[in-house]
């Protein structure tokens, strides 16, 4: 009896490490104490300018009549998809900087990829949605409020959520339905699907395929509405005779060019190749360049440089002047 006892508590030694993984250990960037510090004021800056920025965008869409079009409302959603990201990601990051407790719960963790995925894909869909709302815009811009009516940008918007739903859910069940056992150190500053599934004990062969061919589906059909939008955007471009006219569209149509490549060259990297070529350590700075500092760099390359938003912008700050100057009796020179 004590002989079969024996030999049964190896395995049942084995079968616990597999099922009681609670946590994870976030190992971040680096154990360097002054290089955190550095990491930690800088992300800091980047968290505080893309949440005030995205989330003051919003209020300033929603408090500005001049602003109530499709595409103001469509960089509305945008601004709240960054706020969203930075809100997932970098209150840990900023925490797991200075801190020696730098686990997170296996619920947390889920929860944290499951929101990441779900804004990722969705700003995919809706980085589409606008370069096809710059076609209609561009192309036939007598047309532009029956053809761009909220009974179309409204269903856009709602499909590009579901279909973010749909596919972080389909990840993250197929992610965390699998044993962790190996370790619980993650190679990373969030919960992310490679580095995750590199840690498992189980085989992720299905995974690594499901990773490949839903992203690199989700990749070829919004850029391909990319292209397509702008290859008539580029059509309609060349039978204009007004150069003003011209160079208004490449204005326009340039800043999302540039936001969409930034952030699909940055996803196609990330996660549409052969696992065998994954290395962490550069994925995470990619990563977190795609989380942490694009969410920022949308801010400036939609809004910050846009006439209107600018416009409105100094209209709400000369109006809330003129209040305070009242208020506290601010006398003009």
């Amino acid at each position: 009896m004590s002989a079969l006892s024996s030999d049964l508590e190896p395995s049942s030694i084995h079968l616990k490490n597999l099922t009681e993984v609670t946590m994870f250990i976030l190992r971040g960037f680096t154990d360097n104490i002054e290089l955190n510090i550095s990491l930690f004021f800088l992300f800091l800056v980047i968290y505080l300018f893309t949440l005030v920025g995205n989330l003051g965008l919003v209020l300033l869409v929603i408090g500005d009549p001049r602003l109530h079009n499709p595409m103001y409302y469509f960089l509305s959603v945008l601004s709240f998809m960054d706020a969203s990201y930075s809100l997932v990601v970098s209150p840990k990051m900023l925490f797991n900087l200075l801190s020696e407790n730098k686990t997170i719960s296996f619920l947390g963790c889920a929860i944290q990829m499951f929101l990441l995925s779900t804004f990722g894909t969705t700003e995919s869909f809706l980085l589409a949605a606008m370069a096809y709302d710059r076609y209609v815009a561009i192309y036939n811009p007598l047309l532009y409020s029956v053809n761009m009516s909220p009974r179309v940008y409204v269903p856009l918007i709602l499909a590009s959520y579901v279909a973010g739903i749909l596919n972080s859910t389909l990840h993250t069940v197929a992610t965390f339905s699998l044993s962790f056992c190996a370790s619980n150190e993650i190679r990373h500053v969030f919960c992310d699907i490679p580095p995750l599934l590199a840690i498992c004990c189980s085989d992720t062969h299905i995974n690594q395929l499901l990773l490949f061919y839903f992203v690199g589906f989700i990749e070829i059909t919004t850029i391909s509405i990319v292209l397509i939008s702008y290859g008539f955007i580029l059509l309609a471009n060349l039978r204009m005779r007004s150069a003003e006219g011209r160079q208004k569209v490449f204005s326009t149509c340039g800043s999302h060019l540039t936001g969409v490549s930034l952030y699909h060259g940055t996803i196609l990297f990330m996660y549409v190749r052969p696992s065998s070529s994954y290395a962490l350590d550069h994925d995470m700075i990619v990563s977190v360049f795609n989380t942490v500092v694009i969410t920022m760099l949308n801010l400036v390359i939609y809004s910050l440089r846009n006439k209107d938003v600018k416009h409105a912008m100094k209209k709400l700050f000369e109006k809330n002047w003129s209040t305070m100057k009242y208020i506290f009796g601010i006398e003009s020179n």
